[in-house]
């Protein structure tokens, strides 16, 4: 999906834009990639290796709640455009089940998109499945933008 299908980033954009803002995470090599955007939603994928891992071989909350709060960052800026100061201003994740170690995958939705906040939840799953592993709700603080 991409601005074809109702984003204003198509997945390249919200990649160049992501590994220049938050190159510990996104660019070559790096752990996480946008799959998919579209008219609010996206989906990112996290691949998790040893350092993403607790003790039990299953991957850490941290890294799950940094997963979902990063897709609903991709699915807001796929309707807003590069606005780097959009922040999260709060976020809640339920884990359900310990996922294996490996691919994980966050589809995320925005609920509600307003000039000033946005509230979105994700479903964070495992390769294949449908089955949840977490889901997250969570609310981003939109800074103002200049008028178009």
């Amino acid at each position: 999906m991409d601005a074809a299908r109702g984003a204003v980033m198509s997945v390249k954009e919200l990649e160049a834009f992501l590994t220049l803002e938050f190159p510990q995470a996104f660019g070559p090599g790096k752990p996480h990639h946008v799959e998919s955007v579209g008219r609010n939603v996206a989906t990112v994928r996290l691949d998790a290796d040893e350092s993403h891992l607790r003790p039990g071989g299953t991957v850490s909350g941290p890294a799950m709640m940094a997963l979902a709060d990063v897709a609903i960052y991709v699915a807001l800026l796929g309707q807003i455009g590069p606005v780097g100061l959009a922040v999260t201003t709060n976020l809640s994740i339920n884990f359900l089940r310990k996922p294996s170690p490996g691919p994980v995958f966050a589809d995320a939705k925005l609920i509600k998109l307003g000039k000033r906040l946005a509230v979105g939840e994700v479903g964070l799953r495992g390769p294949g499945s449908d089955e949840l592993v977490a889901h997250c709700v969570a609310t981003y603080s939109i800074p103002d933008r200049p008028a178009a």
